[in-house]
């Protein structure tokens, strides 16, 4: 795998394990740097996860502070769990960024989306209807067929949570037209039957809400040694949100959102509602 690919969840925690080292041993990175004989902004890419650590790397820096042989094998393996290849990284032309493999890795993922629904509940002809308008035609057919792959992410054995809120505007506004906006809201009446699939409705009787800021995700993982992560889509770039604080604001928001959203039940309803008004 080259150095451009995806961060994972491991990548993050084995980039967490070995700063942490660092500061226990009372090295600073120009002092850790100096004995490795690595440069400065060698330790600082391992350290925030932008390269990955080599198993020579992390034998090196284990031996540098002293680490155990149970904690330096520990360390070892996850550097080589590391650069293993995900599912994604055949789609490293559209997978750009990170998100992809940390979502994979997630037990709980929460959304709140204002404009359409959400990439894994989408159907191919909505996506491809989304996809199309900003993207060369040549282009569209790959990112339609990546999406659709990122989508069995729900249905896998170990699948996720998925606890998504969509603004009523999400639901009424007729992307790609009556016929695929109403097979979209069947498909979403269908994922919703799944018991990892819980999808809520801010009706617009909600008036103002916690919400107006746009649309976000929160990550949660398994492990309690791995943080939530808060996930930001724009047009200018994503943006990812890790500490503690902003990530604990984005979850308030979502749970006042929550609080202002219709019950599954009538949220489902509202949906079935607005699709039967599209036709048969």
């Amino acid at each position: 795998m080259s150095s451009s690919h995806s961060p994972t969840v491991r990548l993050r925690r084995l980039a967490r394990e070995l700063r942490k080292l660092r500061e226990d041993s009372g090295l600073t990175p120009e002092a850790a740097a100096a004995q490795l004989g690595w440069s400065r902004s060698k330790v600082s890419r391992i350290e925030t996860g932008r390269t990955m650590a080599s198993r020579s790397d992390v034998g090196a820096v284990c031996d540098l502070y002293g680490i155990n042989s149970a904690d330096r094998a520990g360390l070892i393996q996850l550097a080589s769990e590391v650069r293993q290849r995900g599912w994604w990284t055949a789609y490293a032309d559209v997978f750009t960024g990170s998100y992809i493999g940390l979502e994979d890795e997630a037990a709980l993922i929460r959304q709140w989306e204002v404009q359409l629904i959400p990439g894994l509940l989408q159907t191919e002809d909505y996506a491809r209807t989304v996809i199309s308008l900003h993207r060369p035609q040549a282009e569209v057919q790959r990112r339609v067929m990546a999406r659709m792959a990122r989508r069995t992410l729900l249905s896998r054995p170990d699948a996720p949570q998925l606890r998504a809120i969509l603004d009523e505007a999400a639901i009424r506004r007729p992307i790609g037209g009556d016929q695929v906006m109403h097979e979209q809201l069947e498909a979403l009446l269908i994922a919703a039957r799944r018991a990892n699939i819980e999808i809520r409705v801010l009706p617009f009787s909600a008036g103002e809400h916690a919400g107006l800021e746009g649309a976000f995700t929160i990550l949660s993982f398994s492990e309690e040694i791995d943080p939530d992560v808060a996930y930001v889509e724009g047009t200018a770039g994503d943006i990812y949100v890790e500490s503690s604080d902003q990530v604990d604001r984005c979850k308030l928001i979502y749970e006042r959102i929550l609080d202002a959203a219709l019950s599954a039940e009538d949220s489902l309803g509202l949906i079935s509602t607005v699709k039967d008004k599209l036709g048969p």
